[in-house]
C-alpha cells in the first residue's frame, strides 16, 4: 500500500505585481507585492493537483513565472 504525500505549502514567484481584480480568482492564497517589482504567492497546504491547478491560473494572468519554491513544514525545520 503507498501512502500519498501530506499537502504542502508552496511560494510562487512572478515577475510584475499581480493586479488587484485576480486576488480573489486565487481563493485561500496570500499575495504579496515586492518592491523589486516581483509578486510572491503563499499558498497553503495543498496537493499537487491543487498546485497544477493554481499553476495554470497564474497562466492565464499573463505573468511571467520565476519560482515555484516548497515551504518546509515546522516539522521538517526542527
Amino acid at each position: 500500500m503507498t501512502l500519498a504525500n501530506p499537502p504542502t505549502r508552496y511560494q510562487i514567484r512572478l515577475q510584475g505585481h499581480l493586479p488587484n481584480r485576480w486576488a480573489g480568482w486565487f481563493g485561500d492564497v496570500t499575495i504579496g507585492l515586492n518592491a523589486d517589482g516581483t509578486t510572491v504567492l503563499t499558498c497553503p497546504a495543498i496537493d499537487q493537483a491543487a498546485l497544477y491547478g493554481l499553476l495554470r491560473k497564474v497562466r492565464d494572468t499573463g505573468l511571467t513565472l520565476i519560482a515555484v519554491n516548497q515551504i518546509p513544514s515546522t516539522q521538517e525545520q526542527a
